[in-house]
């Protein structure tokens, strides 16, 4: 069972619903820690000054902001304190949009909504079937731990689900990409063809469980063999890649390869 990690109210106009917060995705990478080769020992990070070259006690600690090399602005914790955000319990929808309106960049983390009683089952989902006949997502706001965020609220099966939002200011603009090619680059009317064609023969619907982390597997593997004894035959780098000569007997070969592999699907 799911365990929340937040507890408020979604606000819409003057109607509240009360909610909870539940993680939506959990990370699988697999996780190691430093130790000694020589006896196994887990390696301590110390903190050390940089001038003196001796470890500094915890309450000694203090944030600093390089304002230029070597140059340091020192903020106080009670003066970071006194900007935090007004502590909230509230989901704050401010405006309500299509959801073909918002580009994927700027989502960061899902999480779930549910309602936090059965006196909020009724208001919850109302709000979920009003969003999901108008198709429209909430643009809100709301604080978890000291931290506003963005966050886009939409309807999944039947339940709410609450991404938190990069800020505009946060994107890196698409301009500062070097090398990007633009309208003055002519395409051959053959190799787009081709290359529709390639596009077309490799779609399919998406079906999120046909696609596994498999290096993270592969690691999976390596440690419970190692963890039972077993010899490990370390496997030789793969080759990279041939870079593309000829982009159109590329186009050629792919198309083909396309076709073989449905060919063998159909069987």
């Amino acid at each position: 069972m799911a365990r929340a990690i937040w507890s408020g109210a979604i606000s819409f106009g003057l109607v509240n619903v009360p909610v909870k917060l539940y993680t939506a995705v959990q990370s699988r990478s697999v996780s190691f820690h430093q130790i000694a080769r020589q006896d196994g020992a887990r390696i301590r990070q110390k903190r050390v000054s940089s001038a003196t070259g001796e470890e500094v006690p915890y309450e000694e600690i203090v944030k600093g902001y390089e304002i230029a090399p070597g140059r340091y602005v020192v903020i106080e914790p009670e003066e970071l304190e006194s900007l935090d955000p007004e502590a909230s319990r509230t989901i704050d929808i401010q405006d309500f949009v299509d959801l073909h309106e918002i580009d994927p960049i700027h989502y960061d983390r899902p999480y779930y909504l549910g309602p936090s009683d059965q006196a909020a089952a009724r208001p919850y989902r109302l709000l979920v079937e009003a969003m999901r006949e108008t198709s429209k997502v909430g643009i809100a706001t709301f604080v978890m731990r000291t931290k506003q965020y963005l966050a886009a609220l939409r309807p999944k099966d039947g339940a709410l689900l609450l991404s938190t939002m990069n800020y505009s200011d946060e994107i890196v603009p698409i301009g500062s990409v070097e090398g990007l090619p633009g309208e003055d680059l002519e395409l051959r009317d053959r190799e787009l063809q081709m290359a529709v064609q390639l596009v077309e023969s490799l779609s399919t619907s998406f079906e999120p469980e046909r696609y596994h982390d498999e290096y993270r597997e592969r690691v999976v593997e390596l440690i419970e063999k190692k963890a039972a004894g077993e010899a490990v035959v370390v496997q030789p780098t793969a080759e990279e890649p041939a870079k593309v000569v000829d982009l159109m007997s590329a186009l050629e070969e792919s198309l083909q390869a396309a076709k073989r592999r449905d060919q063998q699907q159909a069987i």
